[in-house]
């Protein structure tokens, strides 16, 4: 719609609104703010944290050891569901802080015209019908219709995740048209590069693009992580398993064994007390905890920690492209001079880099054409570049005059001594309508020219002959910036033409066809040199790698190519709104470059790969990636040029905005997870062992080899000693080398369900075996129990050495060396062993008796024999060529 009937449409004078129809609009449209959701109480927050399978079962485990009176071990398994709902509690409420941080984003004042006066009012207060007027520097407040613009450029990159400001005209547009080429829009929350403006509010609070954004990130829900789907999903079989389990032990013992009531409704308390793995959710959380802090250490900050182990789960990283693989700072990197085309090494705004034509490198001091083409992208520049020590080169001004002048830096140029020797005495700014800047110079002896640097279709017409006075040859030179363009350069053309001596003013008639062209400048957000490294590690891990971007096609395609990715068929925001669902799954299959996608589109996207069975990690820095990265299996973002949007939705904040972080991130989260199961790998048999004991004592009538109250004490110091010990386990090798797990597979795998049964047998074997060659020396019950215990120890001692290693040989010099933290839990838990052995007090609350060396040479041998046959199963495995679990 043309502006003025945009401004009939909202009835809308040209001196602006009324104080009384402003004071209505607000009334009738409400306040220019995201509405926030209303507050949810402590208590609604905390009390789902304990909707949780294996929390029942612990609960269970509580209320069976308060009925045995055990009331200091049923204090320490609720000690470790309130740890958990903790943790729960305070990573509650993502959502609420993502749209708080959306909400943030809305400028806070704003300059309108009302009554025919410039009044500077509360941004919230603007209504649809206001006319605002922009300039450099300022925040737009509002989603705005522009009816006038000077010079107006905007940059976009937080919304559109376009690398450079735009260009604003106030032509209308197709309603249809993508919203990065709506060029007549000025839209909420993005930031005036450079010109000033008027604008017509058309949408303000919710129903702005921002708004709509924030809308999106409410409406997605969080998704659970694999391990808290798989730890669910173990919960729930476990607990089946021990009720049936308690209630056939029951019946047999009652109806068969003709057991008394309560001898045997205390034996299957000590079977469920037994199988339950109590230590299990305290011992998952050190581990997610210590990878935290692993991670931190390479700059990478968790919100929630079940997102460890997720990065080492996901099958696909969808990245944006703009601050997260490339700088998000424009580099000159190819000047195609009328003789020559030279390469420019080096990237982003450092003036570190030269020029090399065909692999030679050029002094850019005395070679001419170059120099002539650097002084004029020096001079003819608004820009500022200033070296900060903590952040590097930065660029005051818009980014593409930014790197002009590095390039006019690295040819040898001194900004000052270049602008001393040719002073500029008028200009003529950017204007889209004429599609260039021109200065005008002279030099101390009275010579003027004029410096001419725009796009190079419109700096073509105004050019008679480029270098020494050469015939101008248009076809050659498109024929260049076409090849520019294939690789997804932004060119821009430079130029110069002397004028009369003693020019001081610069006309737009003075702009004609008389020029000489000096050049073509390609520039581009470059892809930083780690990311490139970073994709190729991801893609040997077995991880697909897709961008997803609002840039053009041609430049993200270009991108691609240097990173390593598929850049063939490139899927467009307007193919996806074409593509059904079903249709859009198939595509998202064979694509790995997305370009001018919107946040639906990145959001369909997502949503389209993970019903393809995939686990997805996004990655990205603007307000329009939020709500695909909270719908996203993990949401990665850019902790220090992200916004604070993008950051509030994120499970992990990258603090250096280095995308190769994720590589070393994926690479913790596989080691968390082998952790975790080599946890499981460790505490099942010890659960299974203790319950087979039970089991076996009760089916054949024999008196039980430990008690409850026993088994609860091996259950608590073995999970603070040797289960904690491999929380600190390092990498084993190769783990990178792996295809990442299949989303649906289980928690327990074939293999390791057969490894926690091979060791649960021999630990029942081991346990019965000293609990009845001690009976039949004449031993009491008392000194057989201990025994007992003793045995479940020590082979829980040397098993714990065969955890360390999936398949690997546990007999080699680093299996002592390689965890700092196990041999010292191994000399804790033999300490308390022979407390509980020899220490009065303890004989007589867990009636415990000591024991002879005899007994102890029979312990140590079934130990060392226990160990042997462990390592003799993983023997077979590595011949079957079996790496993990």
């Amino acid at each position: 719609m043309p502006g003025a009937e945009a401004q009939t449409a909202l009835r809308v004078e040209p001196t602006g609104l009324s104080a009384w129809q402003a004071a209505q609009r607000l009334a009738q449209h409400g306040p220019n703010r995201l509405p926030a959701p209303p507050p949810r109480g402590a208590w609604r927050r905390l009390l789902p944290q304990f909707h949780n399978p294996l929390i029942y079962v612990l609960l269970a485990a509580a209320a069976m050891t308060v009925a045995l009176q055990d009331y200091v071990d049923a204090g320490v398994i609720v000690g470790v569901v309130l740890i958990n709902a903790l943790i729960g509690f305070i990573q509650e409420g993502k959502a609420e802080k993502a749209l708080e941080a959306v909400r943030a984003m809305l400028a806070s004042r704003a300059t309108v015209l009302r009554d025919g006066e410039r009044h500077e009012i509360d941004a919230t207060t603007l209504v649809p019908g206001d006319l605002v007027l922009l300039e450099s520097g300022t925040r737009v407040p509002a989603d705005l219709r522009l009816l006038r613009v000077k010079n107006l450029r905007i940059n976009e990159a937080a919304l559109t995740g376009e690398s450079v400001p735009v260009d604003k005209a106030i032509a209308p547009v197709a309603a249809a048209t993508a919203i990065g080429e709506r060029h007549c829009m000025a839209y909420s929350g993005t930031v005036v590069s450079t010109g000033q403006a008027h604008g017509l509010v058309v949408a303000t609070g919710q129903t702005t693009e921002i708004g709509r954004i924030g809308a999106l990130v409410g409406e997605v829900r969080t998704l659970a992580t694999p391990l808290t789907r798989r730890l669910d999903q173990f919960a729930r079989r476990i607990t089946a398993f021990i009720l049936v389990l308690g209630a056939l032990t029951l019946l047999y013992g009652y109806a068969v064994r003709d057991m008394p009531l309560l001898e045997i409704f205390l034996a299957v308390v000590g079977l469920a007390v037994a199988a339950i793995p109590e230590g299990l959710p305290a011992i998952v959380t050190i581990v997610l905890a210590i990878g935290t802090r692993v991670m931190a250490r390479n700059r990478a900050i968790i919100r929630r920690l079940p997102a460890v182990e997720t990065l080492g789960s996901v099958t696909v990283i969808c990245t944006d492209k703009t601050g997260t693989l490339t700088r998000n700072e424009m580099t000159a990197v190819r000047v195609m001079l009328p003789d020559a085309t030279l390469e420019v090494s080096g990237a982003g705004y450092a003036p570190e880099g030269g020029f090399q034509h065909h692999g030679a490198a050029i002094d850019g001091t005395r070679h001419a054409p170059l120099l002539a083409l650097a002084q004029a992208a020096l001079r003819c520049n608004d820009a500022r570049l200033r070296s900060d020590p903590t952040s590097g080169w930065q660029v005051a001004g818009d980014p593409t005059e930014g790197a002009l002048l590095t390039l006019a830096l690295k040819a040898g140029l001194d900004h000052d001594d270049c602008t001393a020797a040719a002073p500029r005495v008028d200009e003529i700014p950017f204007e889209s309508e004429h599609r260039y800047m021109a200065t005008l110079h002279h030099d101390h002896a009275g010579h003027a020219f004029v410096l001419l640097k725009g796009a190079p279709e419109r700096v073509l017409t105004l050019c008679a002959s480029a270098g020494d006075r050469i015939p101008l040859d248009p076809a050659a030179w498109q024929a260049r910036m076409d090849e520019a363009a294939r690789a997804g350069l932004r060119v821009l053309a430079l130029a110069r033409c002397d004028m009369p001596p003693g020019t001081h003013a610069l006309n737009m008639s003075d702009i004609t066809r008389r020029f000489t062209l000096l050049g073509l400048v390609g520039l581009i957000d470059p892809p930083r040199d780690e990311a490139i490294q970073a994709v190729a590690d991801c893609q040997r891990a077995g991880l697909r790698v897709k961008m997803i971007t609002g840039d053009h096609a041609v430049t993200a395609a270009a991108i691609a190519h240097r990173l390593g990715l598929s850049d063939s068929a490139p899927l467009t925001g307007a193919d996806i709104e074409t593509l059904d669902d079903t249709a859009l799954r198939q595509r998202v299959r064979h694509t790995d470059v997305f370009a001018r996608a919107s946040p639906e589109h990145k959001l369909r996207l997502v949503v389209a790969l993970q019903a393809e069975g995939e686990l997805v990690a996004m990655t990205g820095d603007g307000v329009n990636d939020a709500p695909a990265l909270k719908a996203a299996d993990i949401g990665v973002a850019m902790g220090h040029k992200g916004t604070d949007a993008a950051r509030e939705a994120a499970d992990l904040i990258l603090t250096d905005d280095n995308f190769a972080t994720i590589a070393q991130a994926v690479r913790e989260g596989r080691v968390v997870f082998d952790n975790i199961k080599k946890s499981l790998l460790f505490i099942l048999p010890t659960n299974g062992g203790e319950a087979g004991v039970i089991l076996l004592a009760v089916f054949a009538g024999l008196a039980l080899p430990v008690t409850a109250g026993q088994i609860l004490w091996v259950n608590m110091v073995t999970t603070i000693t040797l289960a904690l010990a491999l929380a600190f386990e390092p990498a084993e090798a190769g783990v990178m080398e792996r295809p990442p797990r299949r989303p649906g597979e289980a928690l327990v795998t074939g293999l390791l369900a057969g490894r926690i049964a091979y060791v649960t047998l021999l630990m029942v074997v081991a346990t019965f075996t000293v609990f009845e060659w001690v009976l039949s020396r004449g031993g009491s019950l008392e000194a057989a129990r201990t025994a007992a215990v003793n045995m479940l120890v020590i082979g829980e001692l040397v098993y714990l050495f065969n955890t360390r290693r999936f398949t690997a040989s546990a007999c080699t010099r680093d299996i002592l060396t390689g965890n700092p933290v196990a041999l010292p839990m191994c000399v804790l838990l033999i300490a308390l062993q022979l407390l509980l052995t020899y220490a009065p007090p303890m004989q007589r609350l867990f009636h415990t008796e000591a024991l002879d060396a005899a007994t102890w040479a029979v312990i140590l041998a079934l130990g060392a024999g226990k160990f042997v046959a462990v390592e003799g199963e993983k023997a077979v495995l590595r011949r079957l060529r079996v790496r993990t679990m």
